[in-house]
């Protein structure tokens, strides 16, 4: 009889083994990946106006809104003054060098400079604006023209989209100001006639 037992448990331990290895290596191969963490953000108000404006455009940048607000913030920029220059150099975001740089930044000739992220460069020209120009005083389009841009319309153009991206906002707020009496005029009416039936 323990012969037996003896011949029964070397033929299931190799098995047992066997078994304990492929499910070890099942658990591998079906465990997933940690998920990477997400920051979650309620949007600005500023955001939800920028990030309007800029799908106006099929700008790819619209989804980065909070990132220009944040940016600006940050270096205490003008929020209009990033997205108003990615306007002039690039059309939004949409036509560049290559490398998320839609400010034109370090672009000569051939050469470029490429970013990482959309939120790379949006921060990256924020603080270069903020230690190279306004450190020295050019603080509005027009005196930055004169280190950012051999074009001399440079500075006419960047504050056309910033008045544009005011104007913008400004007609924004007005219409989101006549929804909420639109929603909250039946409100009264409802509360007015059940006083008046009393």
């Amino acid at each position: 009889m323990k012969t037996k037992a003896f011949l029964f448990l070397l033929l299931i331990l190799p098995l047992l083994f066997l078994n304990r290895k492929v499910n070890a290596e099942r658990t591998v191969v079906n465990e997933k990946p940690p998920l990477a963490e997400i920051e979650g953000k309620k949007l600005d108000n500023k955001a939800i106006i920028l990030a309007s404006y800029l799908a106006k455009f099929n700008s790819p940048l619209q989804y980065h809104a909070q990132d220009f607000i944040d940016a600006a913030e940050t270096y205490k920029l003008d929020w209009k003054m990033v997205p108003a220059i990615a306007g002039v150099e690039s059309t939004f975001g949409k036509r560049i060098p290559g490398g998320y740089n839609a400010w034109g930044w370090g672009v000569y000739g051939t050469q470029a400079i490429y970013f990482n992220s959309w939120k790379d460069g949006i921060f990256t020209i924020a603080k270069g604006l903020r230690e190279d120009y306004f450190s020295r005083g050019l603080t509005e389009p027009y005196s930055i023209n004169k280190r950012y841009a051999a074009s001399p319309f440079w500075g006419g153009k960047v504050s056309f989209f910033m008045q544009d991206l005011e104007n913008f906002a400004n007609q924004f707020e007005v219409a989101e100001q006549k929804t909420a009496i639109v929603s909250f005029a039946p409100n009264i009416a409802a509360v007015s006639g059940k006083l008046a039936l009393k």
